[in-house]
């Protein structure tokens, strides 16, 4: 079995040079004040449906502890 890599692929025709006569747009920057503030991963965890879930899923863990230490 060949297991050498594969050729590289020949283009059609080369790629072509961007122009040189471009000018850059200019974007003008966001005054400090108008910048979304981040979020991190405590407004994540703090979302109702992610803390019912997680509650839901420590109950379960829980229940499944206290009956291996007391009922079985």
């Amino acid at each position: 079995m060949d297991m050498t890599p594969n050729p590289p692929a020949e283009l059609a025709e080369p790629p072509s040079a961007p122009a040189a006569t471009a000018q850059p747009v200019h974007v003008p920057a966001l005054p400090e004040a108008q910048l979304p503030e981040p979020k991190g991963c405590l407004y994540a965890i703090s979302q109702p449906p992610l803390m019912f879930f997680l509650t839901f899923i420590a109950v379960l863990l829980a229940i499944t502890g206290v009956h291996d230490l007391f009922l079985n």
